[in-house]
């Protein structure tokens, strides 16, 4: 096997701005290399509605954050946002965050942190959307809407907005030292 070359974009700055450019560079690497499998990150449908847009032919899996994350009973992705994924084909996953749950509420009750919010900390040295990126893939192979035997590209960002992608082979939570970053294609520099 001969070495990969590939170029990784770093983004002055992190969030919102970078949503369509990590989107372009997503899809131009899903091309490149025949990757099938998509993932991505939106709180409000602001971000899974334009991932429909740039991936034609694709059925990207939009991965809501979980109902009661930001306070009790609320539900972030916009019901007409909803619709409209729904309406286009995305399939929409809502369910427990990998690295949060019952861990974080350990934390939150006893002052104290659990395994899955010490890998997510981990994470982070790479930024939010690193962590939003492994964790979102967690939850789609968990849920079986994307196989750990295909690689998948995985978007999410920090904050609002997309501004991290990466290549990566997917693997279950109870197998997640089997799970591989690839290649970053996008994400923050920071200083």
């Amino acid at each position: 096997m001969s070495d990969i070359k590939t170029e990784t974009v770093y983004f002055e700055k992190e969030g919102k701005d970078n949503t369509e450019q990590t989107l372009k560079i997503a899809y131009n690497r899903a091309q490149e290399l025949s990757i099938k499998q998509i993932v991505v990150a939106s709180t409000t449908g602001y971000s899974g509605l334009m991932a429909l847009d740039i991936f034609k032919g694709y059925n990207p899996i939009i991965v809501t954050h979980s109902t009661g994350f930001k306070t009790p009973n609320l539900q972030e992705l916009y019901d007409e946002n909803q619709k409209i994924l729904l309406s286009r084909g995305a399939k929409i996953l809502t369910c427990q965050h990998t690295f949060g749950g019952v861990g974080r509420a350990v934390r939150k009750k006893l002052n104290t942190y659990e395994l899955e919010e010490l890998i997510a900390y981990t994470l982070r040295i790479w930024g939010e959307g690193m962590k939003v990126s492994v964790e979102i893939a967690i939850m789609a192979a968990d849920a079986g809407l994307i196989r750990t035997d295909n690689d998948a590209l995985s978007i999410a960002g920090t904050g609002k907005g997309l501004d991290t992608a990466i290549v990566i082979k997917p693997a279950n939570a109870q197998t997640f030292f089997d799970m591989r970053i690839k290649e970053i294609l996008c994400k923050p520099h920071f200083d």
